[in-house]
């Protein structure tokens, strides 16, 4: 079967970049703003926004691109407990999009402000974490439902809240509180062995999540390169 290549912005440790190399579809190719020595397929230092620029003018051909941009300022945490600090982070959603939409390749966008065509959850996967994620696809449309069915969670996020101290079968794999996950853990509860940062790792998505999203978009290439043999 054929494989294509995917831009992956903004692709930080890559967790999102090796699911879709585990479709066995995908040459993933990562672009970020600092070095990522840890980044599992070929990296790029470079600017996310610049590099869209590029694939629009033709100097970086890719089949599709994924792009993860900084979510901080919208995350739970600066949406509520630490609201009063979100604007110190900068928002990307917007830009990104409207030069995806400009590339015309398919592409998928993960961020809170992403239109939610698909919603996934760690429990869906049988993960150790929740991780509720919002994909937006752009430029491409599918046979596929993508309303895939929410199953119920098995428990609560293990941790303290307002003081008081919950377990679960779920790890909080976000911030450096005493109970919050370990690297180990969130390597383990995630998929993600490639690195041991604990930045990168509470910034990253689990492989199984892009797996799956990449496995529908293989698909639609697919059938796109029919229609151009046609």
């Amino acid at each position: 079967m054929k494989t294509y290549r995917i831009a992956d912005l903004y692709c930080c440790a890559g967790g999102a970049g090796w699911g879709y190399y585990l479709t066995g579809r995908f040459y993933p190719e990562g672009y970020d703003i600092v070095d990522r020595p840890n980044y599992p397929c070929p990296f790029n230092r470079a600017d996310a926004i610049e590099t869209l620029r590029r694939i629009i003018a033709g100097d970086i051909v890719v089949d599709a691109v994924h792009a993860s941009p900084p979510c901080q300022s919208k995350c739970t945490l600066n949406k509520g407990t630490n609201k009063r600090f979100a604007f110190n982070y900068a928002d990307y959603y917007d830009e990104t999009k409207e030069l995806m939409d400009a590339t015309g390749l398919p592409g998928v966008i993960e961020n809170p402000s992403a239109r939610p065509d698909v919603v996934l959850c760690g429990e869906m996967f049988g993960l150790g974490v929740l991780r509720h994620r919002k994909f937006e696809l752009v430029n491409w449309t599918t046979d596929f439902s993508y309303k895939r069915d929410h199953v119920k969670h098995r428990g609560r996020v293990r941790g303290y809240r307002h003081g008081e101290w919950h377990d679960g079968p779920y790890i909080a794999a976000y911030g450096n509180g005493g109970d919050k996950g370990t690297v180990a853990e969130m390597q383990e509860a995630m998929g993600i062995t490639w690195t041991d940062v604990r930045e990168e790792l509470t910034e990253a998505i689990p492989p199984a999540y892009t797996k799956w999203v990449g496995e529908r978009l293989a698909v639609h290439l697919d059938a796109m390169a029919l229609e151009e043999a046609a």
